[in-house]
This record gives C-alpha cells, structure tokens and sequence, in this order.
C-alpha cells in the first residue's frame, strides 16, 4: 500500500538528496546575499578599480562557497548501473531499474529508480540516505531500512557499508570523510585570514594565505583519496557490476586548491617582481597618489604670509 506518489505511509522517510540539501540550499542562498550586496555598491566605485575589485570579490567569495559547500554534498564519489533485478526479498518479481551510489563526506545516498518507473503495481523512485558521521549510527540505520522494507538493491548496496560488512570499508570512509572535513574548515578559517590580510593592506601575507588554504584543500582531497588504499567489494546487481569513480565535488574541490595556489603564488611573485602592478590591482596606487596630491597643494592664506614678512614696528616710548 502506497501513498502520495509511492511514499510508503506507515514509518518516517529518511530522504536527503544525492546532489543538493538544505544545507547546501542555505550555504549558496548566503554567499549570493553577500555577491548580491556588493553588486549593489559597485556602481559607486570609480574608473577600472570597478572591474579589479569585482574580478577580486566575486572569486573570493566563490572560492569560500566552494569549500563550505563541497562538505554537504554527496558525489564526492559516484556510481550508476541500469540492470534487472529482484525488487523486495522473498520475491521472485522483477524489476528493471537504475541503481545509483553517491558517496559524501558524511554518508551515502543510494537511488532507485525504474525504468519506467511505474511497474508491478508500484512507483520506484527511492532515494535513501545513510550517515556514518561521528553523532549518527549507521548500523542502526540500516537496521531500520531492513524494517521498513526497503527493496532489495538498495539494502545490498547499503549493507556493503556497514560496519559487519565483510568488505570492511565503513571504518575507512568514515575516518576519512571526517578529516577531509577538518582540514577543509580549516581551509576555510585561512581563506577568511587571507581576505583580512588583503583588506588591511598586507598584500604579500594575504598571498601566503592563499597559499596556505590551497594547502589544506589538498590535504582533504588526499584524506578522502585513502579510501582507495582499501580494495571496494564488486556490488553485483543482476548480470552488471556497479563501479564507482570521483565525482563532482572532488574534482570542484580539486579546482578550488589549483586556484588557491595559482592565486597566491601570482600575489606573491608580483610582490618581488612587480609591486606597482600589485598595487593597482588592488586599487592602491590611486589612493596614493590622492594622498599626495593632498599633501603637496597646500593652500596659503595671504594675510598671515604678509603679516609674517612685514618688518617689525619700532615701539613707542614714553617721554618724560
């Protein structure tokens, strides 16, 4: 028996989705705040300092976006298979259907979606999620997917990460997502340092940072990459074998520590080679020069010159 479009009424779904969640959705709504918040002020910034300062925020502000959000997402690994398979145990209906497996920083999503999607009486459209974060339990969540009756390819899949599971990856992704994680709030305190240093200004400190936040950003990328140092059990559905392989946020991620790096070491090589260039690309030079064309005009007033240069009054005496 089913209810609004296949949702099973009598048990709470655990649903979360493979790509985007909320999190995600709240992480990217308060960035574009911020990018829409400048784009508001630009108008007001004179000459090419609008475009140097617009090509300086919009990428800072991207790349911070990125380093939050890579860690609510769930394809940093990704796998899919089209087969023909058993729908529920203890039953000889078959379906066929696409089994996909998104792999994040803090659990897994497993999809189920046939094709077509309406077939024996049913619509499957699954997509369940399983965490193995520090506060949640994954065996009992998978406990709980087996009560409620979930079908066949997504518990066989799910039950290859568990902790029981002859395939002993549950431990290696979990330890492994958990300090992808750290280092990359960590990269994210620098990215915030770096934006202070290149605001007071302290331009070549600023690109030591960026250099530092590349550095951190392929230290989650090389945490996550230990996973492979354990050898993944074949998930064989029917007569296809579902394969795994990086996905979308580990190559994004990726992209965001070759930028950080390319970013800072072009700071600081124009620092020692080219400090004039830095400057206007930081919109200094022109402050500069307002200072001191403010220093050098001097306004004189006549009067006190004229009193100042006229020759002292002999003083009067009084004549006895």
């Amino acid at each position: 028996m089913t209810l609004f479009d296949g949702i099973y009424p009598f048990y709470p779904q655990q649903r979360k989705a493979a790509g985007f969640d909320i999190s995600t959705i709240i992480v990217i709504v308060v960035f574009l705040t911020l990018a829409c918040s400048f784009l508001l002020i630009i108008p007001g910034i004179r000459g090419r300092a609008r475009l140097y300062w617009t090509l300086r925020v919009l990428l800072s502000l991207f790349v911070g976006v990125v380093i939050v959000v890579v860690q609510f997402t769930g394809d940093w690994e990704t796998g899919w298979v089209q087969a023909n398979t058993s729908y529920k145990s203890f039953s000889r209906a078959m379906v066929n259907a696409d089994i996909g497996l998104h792999i994040g920083l803090e659990g897994v999503n497993i999809t189920l979606k046939g094709n077509p999607m309406n077939q024996i009486n049913e619509t499957i459209n699954y997509n369940e999620y399983f965490s193995w974060s520090f506060d949640s339990n994954y065996d009992r969540s998978y406990s709980e997917g087996l009560e409620k009756g979930l079908p066949s390819p997504i518990l066989y899949v799910a039950e290859k990460f568990t902790s029981q599971s002859p395939c002993a990856v549950h431990r290696q992704y979990r330890i492994s997502g958990h300090y992808a994680s750290a280092t990359l709030w960590v990269a994210f305190c620098t990215w915030i340092i770096s934006n202070i240093l290149f605001s007071m200004p302290a331009l070549v400190y600023g690109g030591y940072m960026l250099l530092v936040t590349g550095a951190f950003v392929t230290f989650s990328l090389l945490s996550f990459s230990t996973v492979r140092n354990s050898p993944m059990c074949p998930i064989q559905i029917g007569t296809a074998t579902l394969h795994v392989a990086y996905g979308g946020s580990f190559w994004l991620t990726l992209a965001i520590g070759l930028l950080c790096f390319v970013a800072g070491i072009t700071v600081v090589a124009l620092h020692h080679l080219n400090l004039d260039l830095l400057k206007t690309f930081f919109d200094l030079r022109e402050d500069k020069a307002e200072e001191h064309q403010e220093m050098v005009e001097v306004h004189v007033n006549s009067y006190v010159v004229n009193k100042a240069g006229a020759p002292p009054q002999p003083s009067e005496t009084n004549s006895l």
